[in-house]
């Protein structure tokens, strides 16, 4: 689904999953400057919308659901993944309830799949699920900003800004009073740097969520059964994910970030230079220059010199191992 805001001056379009809108609008840290402090917003219309409405809809959910929702208060938000029978993460859900509607939003093109399952488990519930992505657009407002958010929208508000659910033929004229339009690039570079791991970028077809620090986040301890569960109890208890997410600062000195996918193996060790991870996120930041998120194997040293490809890479841990 093509935004519209694509039509702003400086508009380079995203690739990949991200097509559909901004990369940047021709000043990459310029726009991250900007919604550090607070001003502007990111056009995430690509995203995908998903409703749940009726008067079960926590309570069907909390069974689904990684996380608590059964008693979730309205606006307050919260995030959740569906696991796999093995455990293995499937969606993760950005969702608020409005006292009346759960509103989530979830990574571009994975909303199908999504509604499929929840179609699936609705049984007897009194539930009803809604693909709302043709006429909803996601809209980001960073922490710290003023600008206004239309009466009767659905706010998702985080330590780290607000999402609105906006009705889609508004985004143009919400744009021209939002402030300064940041890209996508901009909006990932913080979620790098804020270690926040994102489906299909830090995931595999094989992740758990302990290996991501979803723990806390998005999965509750102490609720009761929902797919998946065994093996988030399992290693929970053992405290031995096969692998951890770490941040990287790159060497600054390189020409080119070391795509996902960039085999990580540890510098000078005298090893066989065997592989031991793999760059899952690289960005260029602002303040911290060439930075990037990886998965490691669990037994890695959190001191080790790491090799990004031929790219020099200092980690910093981000899940204990």
């Amino acid at each position: 689904m093509k935004s519209p805001l694509l039509t702003l001056p400086g508009a380079v379009p995203a690739e990949g999953v991200d097509e559909g809108v901004a990369a940047h609008y021709g000043d990459l840290f310029r726009e991250q400057r900007a919604l550090a402090d607070g001003t502007g917003f990111v056009d995430l219309s690509h995203r995908g919308v998903v409703t749940v409405s009726g008067p079960e809809r926590l309570a069907w959910l909390h069974l689904l659901l990684t996380q608590h929702v059964s008693d979730l208060p309205p606006h307050r938000a919260t995030e959740a993944l569906i696991l796999s029978a093995n455990g293995h993460i499937e969606h993760a859900l950005y969702l608020v309830d409005d006292g009346e509607t759960v509103w989530a939003h979830v990574e571009p093109g994975t909303q199908e799949a999504l509604i499929a399952y929840l179609e699936s488990m609705k049984f007897f519930y009194r539930v009803e699920v809604a693909d709302r992505t043709a006429d909803i657009a996601v809209v980001h407002l960073p922490a710290g900003s003023i600008a206004e958010v239309p009466e009767g929208t659905a706010v998702r508000e985080t330590p780290y800004g607000r999402d609105l659910f906006l009705p889609r033929g508004d985004l143009e004229s919400y744009a021209e009073k939002a402030g300064p339009a940041a890209g996508i690039l901009a909006h990932e570079a913080l979620r790098v740097e804020r270690h926040r791991p994102r489906l299909g970028f830090e995931t595999d077809h094989r992740t758990i969520p302990h290996e991501l620090g979803w723990i806390g986040t998005a999965v509750h301890l102490q609720k009761g059964c929902y797919r998946g569960q065994e093996t988030v109890a399992r290693v929970q208890n053992l405290g031995k994910p096969p692998r951890r997410l770490v941040f990287l600062h790159l060497d600054g000195s390189e020409v080119h970030l070391p795509v996902a996918g960039t085999e990580i193996r540890v510098a000078d060790d005298g090893s066989d230079g065997r592989k031991i991870g793999f760059v899952t996120t690289s960005v260029r930041h602002y303040e911290l220059g060439p930075v990037a998120l990886a998965l490691v194997k669990r037994n890695v040293p959190v001191d080790a010199r790491l090799l990004a490809g031929d790219t020099a890479a200092a980690q910093e841990t981000v899940v204990e191992p």
